[in-house]
């Protein structure tokens, strides 16, 4: 919905939890800088929002073409679970994985 120019957003948790996920094949370092950007732009869109993050899953370093991820395993517990209800993610490549095929295959695409 819109009023004037400012889009309103209905339906929104309070309270989000943030993915973050970049490929081993993107280059090594402690944390790799993509990570830090999707952060920073997640938190600020949160805060823009007046969304909190609660909790953060990062997966920095790992493939995106299956779900064998740590922080994606533990974000699907979460989400199973309940203590997890909101996710936010910058792409959502980052959580779904990058190969349409493999996402045809596993039924999450058509």
């Amino acid at each position: 919905m819109r009023q004037g120019n400012k889009r309103v957003l209905t339906g929104f948790a309070q309270e989000a939890a943030i993915y973050l996920r970049l490929s081993a094949a993107d280059g090594p370092a402690a944390e790799s800088d993509s990570i830090q950007n999707q952060r920073s732009f997640l938190r600020e869109w949160a805060q823009h929002h007046d969304i909190t993050i609660a909790r953060e899953f990062v997966d920095d370093g790992h493939t995106g073409t299956d779900f064998a991820r740590p922080g994606f395993q533990e974000l699907s517990q979460c989400l199973m679970d309940g203590s997890v209800r909101c996710v936010i993610v910058k792409d959502y490549c980052a959580i779904i994985g990058l190969n349409q095929k493999d996402l045809e295959n596993q039924g999450i695409l058509a």
